[in-house]
């Protein structure tokens, strides 16, 4: 039968509730090690996806700038090369989305941890005199910078789009 826990709850029963609950805390760090290393890995693969196609799409682009046809090589440049570069920008627009849904579900993991790791701090000691993870390894800031690059990449690529697809346009028109 489910307990209400008071401030009135004695230790004991709380802390055998919670092993009840969520088992030891090694298995609740291995669950929050799991869940960081498995969004991870989704993130990755978004960020792959977006950049194979942002690199087949810069090649068109360039392809396309490239038609040199006497008959209708200035038509096609003035219509392809910017249609390339609105396809870039609008890919850009819907990649965001999921690579910021996976960097919020690492962060809440990697804060789960961090909390772990704090209310336990003799886990890491179980083996040896130093701790299993130091702090620079479980802060927010350093997991952070590790996903700079995942979260930067579609507002990269949206600037470069924009310029790409007016300098199309100028070059066209002047």
């Amino acid at each position: 039968m489910p307990r209400i826990i008071t401030p009135a709850t004695p230790e004991h029963e709380i802390n055998a509730q919670n092993a009840r609950m969520f088992g030891s805390p090694k298995e609740r760090l291995d669950f929050y090690r799991r869940e960081i290393q498995y969004e991870t890995s989704i993130l990755a693969n978004r960020t792959d996806a977006y950049l194979a196609a942002q690199s087949f799409l810069v090649i068109a682009f360039v392809s396309s700038m490239g038609n040199l046809n006497q008959s209708w090589g200035e038509m096609f440049t003035l219509v392809v090369p910017p249609f390339l570069a609105l396809l870039g920008v609008l890919s850009s627009l819907n990649a965001w989305p999921g690579i910021r849904a996976a960097y919020k579900i690492i962060e809440h993991w990697q804060l789960k941890q961090s909390h772990l790791l704090r209310s336990e701090p003799l886990m890491g000691l179980a083996y040896d005199e130093s701790p299993l993870f130091s702090e620079a390894e479980t802060s927010l800031a350093g997991h952070r910078k590790s996903l700079l690059f995942s979260l930067r990449t579609p507002w990269i690529f949206l600037v470069f789009w924009m310029i790409l697809g007016i300098y199309a346009v100028f070059i066209q028109l002047a």
